[in-house]
């Protein structure tokens, strides 16, 4: 194991950490027994304290398992946008002893059907908006039971935020077999049995995005989802009660699950609720609510302080600003720490470990930068093809070995195996990450294996190349994918939004980029579109425009 990196360890913090052995539903009993009257979410200028959410939380638990049926280790489907009912949901299905089974919001019928069926889910909880994709499969499916959330139950108090039609729209849940309305749910006042489950039993399942085949589920037991849990907020500094998180990354999605929801409720702080991606809301909410840390996705920040009302907001108060997906554009990172003395701070991590491995010390950030192995982690950089582990400088598969790392993929041995290997006596988990390690420790990504681009023989990693092309002033954004050449077999094509109110041609681009990176790397192609296609994380779906430009 290298320890290079340990010479920018944070001050004072050890390099291993003991988490508590208990289920990660402790946690919020814990805070909100501690801290009742503070508040614990924030919705549109609506408060629920710790002892409300909790009230709530039990509320629910006992209707899953008095009206539901849910059994200790039971699946519970968890389908709906960042809001008031996920967090309460969430810990209601750990407190029933159960385990949550987080799913994309954008989901449709046929592939919610998958989720379902594969993880034997008999409840789900899905918000009212998207009911209508999830109603044909209850009664139809393993699914016996659906309880339905109308986001404007916890509009409670007057705001002059831009709140979204869906989330504004009032309760109309459809009266059928098993579908119970969630404010129904609540008022029956069912109490939960005593909570059993350990740290050893079932806790979360994300399904990864299915990058061949369907999505697979990660399983992750209370002992991997609470490592992160109490990791993230502990490496950034003092662990208080008082900080206020903006929670805009999605809930279902491992960072906004663990560095958002989970840490903050850990430690007693609270958490303001965004439903969809605003900036002028967040700028709105930051100032209003004296926001101390806040999560978020390169994508975010550059739409962010492309705002031109910026200026009327403060976020001089923010302390801590992270996250990961993605390489955060040097020009943007400049912009930022201009703006407010921020640096941000990079993480990597993925469904299977339950969030973050490496983050950059907060002493000693890189930029475009995974950061380093932090607590209790032991990663290395392996040949992919020989197993050998590779000298620093040397490119290669991401290995990871850590506490937050999964049990394996949900009724899937064959994969699972595929996943792990042994190095020195410990079982690593494989990422599919290539990267390197510098000659501090500190490691960096290059690409996913399977998105390498083969020219003529040279190796382009799209990501390194999206970074430099930042640097262009007409680039806002940008994805480098695939193209088809009779001569080089492949060649480098940019997929780029410009930057508004700055021009530039096609030809205009590919001289600049002649001049800024090697030649085997300049895209030899452009193209200029409005936007460029998302996930519901806000990562660019970069598989997408790699399968539209093929099957041209």
């Amino acid at each position: 194991m290298n320890t290079t990196h340990y010479a920018h360890w944070p001050a004072g913090l050890p390099h291993a950490i003991s988490t508590p052995d208990t289920s990660v539903y402790v946690n919020l009993e814990v805070s909100a027994r501690r801290y009742p009257r503070r508040p614990a979410i924030i919705f549109y200028d609506t408060v629920l304290s710790y002892s409300q959410m909790h009230e709530q939380v039990l509320a629910l638990a006992g209707y899953l398992q008095q009206a539901c049926g849910v059994q200790r280790g039971d699946r519970v489907l968890l389908n709906m946008q960042n809001s008031p009912q996920f967090i309460i949901a969430f810990y209601a299905i750990l407190r029933a002893d159960a385990m949550v089974v987080p799913v994309n919001p954008m989901l449709m019928t046929d592939e919610l059907r998958h989720y379902i069926e594969d993880s034997g889910a008999k409840v789900a909880i899905v918000s009212q908006e998207i009911f209508a994709r999830t109603a044909p499969l209850v009664g139809n499916s393993t699914l016996s039971h659906a309880i339905v959330a109308s986001y404007s139950d916890y509009l409670l108090e007057p705001t002059d935020l831009n709140v979204p039609d869906f989330v504004r729209a009032p309760r109309d849940v459809p009266q059928a077999q098993g579908v119970a309305a969630w404010s129904d749910v609540l008022a029956a006042g069912h109490v939960p049995r005593v909570h059993e489950a350990g740290p050893d039993d079932l806790a979360c399942m994300p399904y990864t995005s299915g990058t061949t085949g369907k999505p697979k589920g990660c399983v992750h037991t209370h002992r991997s989802v609470m490592f992160n849990a109490v990791a993230s907020p502990t490496w950034s500094g003092p662990v208080a009660p008082d900080h206020v998180t903006l929670a805009v990354l999605p809930f279902f999605h491992v960072t906004g699950m663990q560095s958002v929801m989970n840490a903050m409720i850990y430690t007693g702080g609270a958490i303001v609720v965004l439903p969809r991606w605003d900036r002028d809301a967040a700028g709105q909410l930051i100032t209003r609510y004296k926001v101390t840390t806040w999560t978020l996705i390169p994508t975010m920040m550059i739409d962010f302080l492309a705002n031109p009302r910026l200026s009327e907001y403060d976020i001089s108060g923010l302390k801590r600003l992270s996250g990961g997906g993605a390489a955060m554009p040097a020009a943007i990172a400049q912009k930022l720490l201009d703006l407010c003395g921020q640096q941000y701070m990079e993480g990597y991590g993925l469904s299977e470990t339950m969030a973050a491995s490496h983050v950059n010390p907060p002493n000693r950030m890189k930029q475009q930068c995974l950061g380093v192995p932090y607590l209790n982690v032991d990663s290395r950089i392996v040949d992919p093809v020989t197993f050998q582990e590779l000298p620093q400088g040397e490119v290669g598969e991401i290995w990871i070995h850590g506490p937050q790392v999964f049990q394996g993929y949900w009724n899937d041995p064959r994969k699972t195996e595929e996943a792990f290997a042994e190095l020195d006596g410990k079982r690593f988990f494989r990422s599919g990450d290539l990267g390197y390690m510098d000659e501090e420790g500190f490691f960096f990504f290059t690409d996913r294996l399977k998105r390498m681009i083969n020219a003529s023989g040279f190796k382009v990693w799209p990501a390194e190349v999206e970074a430099m092309m930042y640097q262009h002033p007409a680039v806002q954004e940008c994805c480098i994918i695939g193209a088809r050449d009779p001569y080089r077999g492949e060649t480098v094509k940019a997929v780029i939004v410009k930057r508004p109110g700055v021009d530039a041609t096609e030809d205009e681009i590919i001289a600049w980029a002649q001049q800024t990176m090697a030649a085997y790397k300049v895209p030899k192609m452009v193209e200029f579109v409005q936007n460029l296609p998302k996930s519901a994380t806000g990562k660019v779906m970069w598989r997408a425009l790699q399968e539209r430009e093929m099957g041209k």
